[in-house]
C-alpha cells in the first residue's frame, strides 16, 4: 500500500494519549499535568478504534494519532493498536484502508531502539514520523531538560537527526520559542538547515509568558535571519514558517472568517477512554480550567457539548480592535488556551497575550518578502 489515496484537505483526525509520561521537562511545556501513572490499555484503544470506524465516514481520509508525554515509551502499544487499525480496515472494507496516515511527534531520544525501527520499517508506506529539536545546543538544551537532573537532551536527540532524515526527509521539525530563547532564534534556524532539515516550522508559545521587550528582539533576530537566508540562499530549498508571504494584512470578517485550529474536528481520546475536542482540552494540559469532555468508549460523542466547537468563527471570538488590527492576518491562537486563560467557562473570549509577537513578526515577515523580491528583481534584470 501506499500514500496515494491519502487526501490531506479532507482528513479525519483521531488522537491517541497513549501515555502522559516524558524523559522530559521542557521548561516551556503546555503539558502541565505529566505523569506515569495513566498509560493506555489495548482494550481502551480498541473500544475507540471500534466506534470511531462504526460511524458513517464522512471524510475520504483518517490521520491516526499517537501522542504522550513521550509516545515512543509506549510503541509496543502503539504497534498493537496500528496492526488493529489495519485489520479492522480491512475486515470492514473500509474506504480508509488504503487512505490513513499514521503520525507521530517524537523527542527523539528512542528514535534508535530497535521496536522503533522495527515499527518504523513495517508502517513506513503510511508514516510520518517528526522530530522535534529546538536548534543549537545552547536553545535546546535551555528548555528541553530530562526531569530530575535537568541535564539537556540535545546530544541524545541529534544523533538521530541523519536516520530521521534518510527515512523520513521530507518530514519538517517543529521548534518552540520562549521569552528565555529568543536570542538564540537566527543562529538555531540556520543551524537546522545546516542538520539537513529543510523545513523549519516555528512558532511562540500562545500563553501568557512575554516579557517587556521580548517583541523587539524577537524582530531584531528575524530580520537578522532574513539577511542570512537571503544572502546565502537558503529559501531556495529552505522553508521557516515565521516568514509568510499571506500573513500581516487587514482581515476580512467574510472572507477569512474560520476558526484559527481544528478544535472539535480532532478527536482524541485519553486512557481512560474520555474523548475531547483535542487533545489539549484534557485534563493534563490544562492549568486553570476542568477537562472539556465530549463523550467515551463506551456512550459515544454527545453531539451537544461537541457542537460548540464547530460553529466557532474567527470574528465572534475576537475583540473588536482584533478584528480592525491592520495586520490581523496570520495572528493565530490555539482553542483550549483561550478556554484556560479566559475569566469565565468559555471557549468564545480569545487569549490575545501573543498579539505584540505576532507585530514584531509581521514587521520582519515584511521586511524579509521586500527585501527577497527586489534581489529577485535586480537577478531578472541583469
Amino acid at each position: 500500500m501506499s500514500k496515494d489515496g491519502y487526501d490531506s484537505e479532507k482528513a479525519k483526525q483521531v488522537t491517541f494519549i497513549v501515555t502522559k509520561d516524558c524523559q522530559l521537562a521542557c521548561k516551556y511545556c503546555y503539558l502541565v499535568g505529566k505523569n506515569s501513572n495513566e498509560t493506555m490499555s489495548f482494550e481502551v484503544a480498541k473500544k475507540a478504534v471500534d466506534m470511531v470506524l462504526s460511524e458513517n465516514a464522512k471524510e475520504d481520509s483518517v490521520v491516526w494519532d499517537f501522542m504522550g508525554g513521550e509516545p515512543f515509551l509506549e510503541i509496543g502499544l502503539i504497534d498493537k493498536i496500528c496492526d488493529y487499525i489495519k485489520s479492522e480496515l480491512y475486515q470492514r472494507n473500509h474506504p480508509w484502508f488504503k487512505s490513513y496516515m499514521i503520525n507521530i511527534t517524537t523527542n527523539g531520544i528512542n528514535y534508535h531502539q530497535k521496536n522503533v525501527q522495527d515499527f518504523i520499517a513495517k508502517n513506513h508506506c503510511h508514516l510520518n514520523v517528526s522530530i522535534t529539536i529546538d536548534g543549537t545546543s545552547s536553545k535546546h538544551n535551555l528548555n528541553r531538560i530530562y526531569k530530575g537532573n535537568g541535564r539537556g537532551s540535545y546530544n541524545d536527540v541529534v544523533r538521530s537527526i541523519p536516520l530521521w532524515l534518510e527515512q523520513f526527509p521530507n518530514v519538517g521539525t517543529k521548534v518552540t520559542v520562549s521569552s528565555e530563547d529568543l536570542p538564540y532564534i537566527k543562529e538555531s534556524v540556520l543551524h537546522l538547515y545546516r542538520l539537513g532539515i529543510k523545513t523549519v516550522n516555528i512558532n511562540c508559545v500562545f500563553e501568557d509568558v512575554w516579557k517587556e521587550g521580548d517583541d523587539k528582539i524577537l524582530e531584531e533576530q528575524l530580520i537578522a535571519l532574513a539577511d542570512d537566508i537571503i544572502e546565502k540562499r537558503y529559501y531556495e530549498e529552505y522553508h521557516c514558517s515565521f516568514f509568510n508571504e499571506n500573513i500581516g494584512g487587514p482581515l476580512d470578517c467574510k472572507l477569512d472568517n474560520q476558526n484559527w485550529c481544528g478544535a472539535g474536528k480532532m478527536l482524541s481520546v485519553d486512557a481512560k477512554g474520555l474523548f475531547y475536542p483535542c487533545s489539549r482540552f484534557a485534563k493534563y494540559s490544562l492549568r486553570n480550567k476542568e477537562p472539556w469532555i465530549i463523550g467515551d468508549i463506551e456512550n459515544g460523542i454527545d453531539k451537544n457539548k461537541l457542537r460548540p466547537f464547530l460553529s466557532l468563527q474567527r470574528c465572534a471570538q475576537s475583540k473588536q480592535e482584533c478584528i480592525d488590527c491592520e495586520v490581523a492576518r496570520g495572528c493565530g491562537w490555539c482553542q483550549a488556551e483561550n478556554y484556560d486563560a479566559a475569566d469565565t467557562d468559555t471557549i468564545y473570549q480569545r487569549s490575545t497575550a501573543i498579539c505584540k509577537m505576532h507585530k514584531a513578526r509581521v514587521h520582519a515577515n515584511n521586511y524579509y518578502w521586500n527585501r527577497l523580491y527586489r534581489k529577485l528583481n535586480q537577478e531578472e534584470k541583469s
